[in-house]
């Protein structure tokens, strides 16, 4: 599994295939699409960036005729999730909160008590 996931990070670690994901999450789209959403690359840079996405298992690919349907596989995204992120959710959240009731207790006036003079 952990191998898996180093495919993964790898994959995720370049913002051009975080662009090709962030397309595929609103429905699939054929390789010339997505060719055409990246005018600064070439067609052969937009299939290498496919093909590590797809070795990490985050893309999906099926052929129907001379087309190429690319899909989003969101399963391992899940697994990083569940994996790295949900462990520490815990810890960042209660850390959140002190920090919060920190800097609300500092920023409310105290009040302090006045006693008449005579």
């Amino acid at each position: 599994m952990t191998k898996d996931l180093d495919q993964v990070w790898k994959a995720l670690s370049d913002p051009t295939r975080r662009e090709i994901l962030d397309l595929l999450r609103d429905g699939p789209r054929q390789t010339t699409e997505i060719v055409d959403d990246f005018p600064h690359l070439s067609r052969f840079g937009v299939m290498k960036h496919l093909d590590v996405l797809r070795e990490a298992g985050l893309v999906n690919t099926r052929s129907e005729g001379r087309r190429r349907i690319n899909s989003l596989n969101v399963a391992p995204i899940r697994q990083i999730l569940e994996r790295w992120i949900s462990k520490y959710e815990a810890y960042w959240t209660n850390t959140l909160l002190r920090v919060k009731e920190t800097a609300e207790s500092e920023a409310t006036p105290k009040k302090r008590s006045r006693t008449k003079r005579a």
